[in-house]
Formats: C-alpha cells, sequence, structure tokens
C-alpha cells in the first residue's frame, strides 16, 4: 500500500480538489460505461436533438428511464463517498467536482458540490423551466401507466435501461403539471452544453487547488479530461486513483489502480492520523 501512503501525504496537505466520475459508484450497484464493471450498451445514449425533436424517441427514453429509476433511486452512498465527504469534514477537501448524476456526494455527507452534469432526481420543463423532484415524476407515471414492467437486461449510469422495444407499447409519457410542456431529466445530454456557470466555478476551483484528485474516472470524453489538463498546464499535481485504464496517465504524477470502496477509506485513515488531522474547517 506505498502508494496509499504517498496518497494521504498529498491529500494530508490539503488545498484538494476532487473530480470524481462513474467509477466511484459502481460500489453502490451503479454501473459504469468503461471500467471493469461496465458493460457494452447495445442502444445509443440519448442526445439533447432526438430527445427534443422525436416524440417516438422521448416516450421510449421515459419508459426506459421509469425501470431504470428504481435501481438509480434505491442506491446508497458507498463507502468512497462517505470517505470524499470525510476528507471535506477534516478540511483537507477545497471542493468537489462531479461527472456523476446520482447524487450520491450529497447522500455521503458532502456539500458545494459542483454538479457537472445535473442530477436524475430533478426534473425540468423545457417549455416553462419548471422543476421538480423525480419522485414526483414518478408517482404521476405510475399512475400513468399502472402494471407497467418490462425485463431489464442492463442499467446504464445514466439511469436508462435495455428493454425489448415491443414491450414499450402503450406506455404514457406524461407533461409539465404546470404549463403541460416536455419533461427532461434535469441532466446534460449527449449533444447538450454543460451550463457555463458550473463549468467557471470547476475551473476556478482548479486553479486554487495544490493538487487534483481524481476518483473513478477514465477521463474519456472531454467533459472532465479538460479540469486534468488544465491542473496540468499550471503545474498542479493530479493524483487519480481508478480501476483500469484513465486517459489522465500522461498528467498525473500519483495515480492507484484499486477498487475506491478499499483505498479511499484506508487513505482516510491515514490522513486522519496525520499530525495536522483536528484543522477541520468551519
Amino acid at each position: 500500500m506505498e502508494r496509499v501512503d504517498e496518497l494521504a501525504g498529498w491529500v494530508g496537505d490539503g488545498g484538494v480538489v476532487v473530480l470524481s466520475g462513474a467509477g466511484l459508484s459502481t460500489e453502490s450497484g451503479i454501473p459504469d460505461y468503461r471500467g471493469p464493471s461496465g458493460a457494452a450498451r447495445r442502444t445509443t445514449p440519448m442526445t439533447y436533438q432526438v430527445f427534443t425533436r422525436d416524440p417516438v424517441a422521448r416516450r421510449r427514453y421515459w419508459a426506459r428511464s421509469h425501470l431504470g429509476w428504481r435501481t438509480i433511486g434505491d442506491a446508497r452512498p458507498n463507502a468512497g463517498h462517505r470517505a470524499v465527504a470525510r476528507l471535506q469534514e477534516l478540511g483537507r477537501l477545497d471542493g468537489i467536482i462531479t461527472q456523476n448524476v446520482d447524487g450520491l456526494h450529497q447522500d455521503g455527507g458532502a456539500h458545494g458540490v459542483v454538479e457537472l452534469h445535473g442530477n436524475l432526481a430533478r426534473v425540468v420543463c423545457l417549455d416553462c423551466g419548471h422543476r421538480t423532484g423525480r419522485s414526483e415524476l414518478e408517482r404521476r407515471l405510475d399512475a400513468a401507466n399502472p402494471g407497467f414492467a418490462a425485463a431489464v437486461s442492463a442499467v446504464n449510469p445514466d439511469g436508462d435501461v435495455e428493454i425489448d422495444d415491443a414491450e414499450l407499447d402503450g406506455f404514457t409519457v406524461v407533461g409539465c403539471d404546470v404549463c403541460g410542456g416536455t419533461l427532461k431529466p434535469d441532466v446534460v445530454y449527449f449533444g447538450e452544453t454543460v451550463p457555463p456557470e458550473r463549468v467557471a466555478r470547476s475551473f476556478e476551483l482548479v486553479a486554487g487547488a495544490r493538487t487534483l484528485l481524481v476518483l473513478g474516472s477514465s477521463l474519456t470524453v472531454m467533459s472532465g479530461r479538460r479540469f486534468v489538463l488544465r491542473a496540468a498546464k499550471d503545474g498542479i499535481r493530479v493524483a487519480i486513483v481508478n480501476q483500469g485504464v484513465t486517459r489522465g496517465e500522461p498528467y498525473a504524477g500519483l495515480i492507484v489502480d484499486a477498487p475506491l470502496g478499499r483505498v479511499l477509506p484506508e487513505m482516510v485513515r491515514r490522513v486522519e492520523g496525520s499530525p495536522a488531522a483536528g484543522r477541520g474547517r468551519a
């Protein structure tokens, strides 16, 4: 565990900004796309353009997402999420940026999380902008589709599931309960732009960091990798804890390839045992 000792030393210095990806949530039962627990999906991820322009595709999405929410909504934070929250409590973290849409950082006790891609627990109306909780939408979908069920072959990290299209017949989509408009999960789809204020806040956090700690991300997409590139350019240390290949390898000064639920709690124990362990922030 020599690498964990070194990681604890970096984190113990403070000034850490966490950038988390789907690999942090796999031990909560949510698969990722590219890591060891992931599986290649047969269906193409929903794009913003298709969702807004094709009512048939939109109905297909909501039917699959309605079934998938049972997995996402029931997921609970794991030891990795709790370890991140503990580091924040100890005053070692200056910020948390997540690419995940499951809300498990907050459920695990963290606060002030920048959710780059939004949160599946919220729903937004594309016509009037009204936002509601996902639980309310699920109640309305249950009422509109009594007895709806299908054989689920896979659950994807975005809450979509894979089922036979023949099982979608008759599924009813509900509209906004304020204006009747089109509802969409409050997440950033493929082909959609991450809100600029979230990007700006994330770059601000990275610019002020001593260490950028990447947790559970292959950094395949630029949405997350750009922060690693910025950190490397600015001479900020980059540490990565991830299972499997990561595109951040050329920029990282420290890489730990191991299960996050094992590494992070152990790293926290070592940080807690360091001389500065009591310097938590208000």
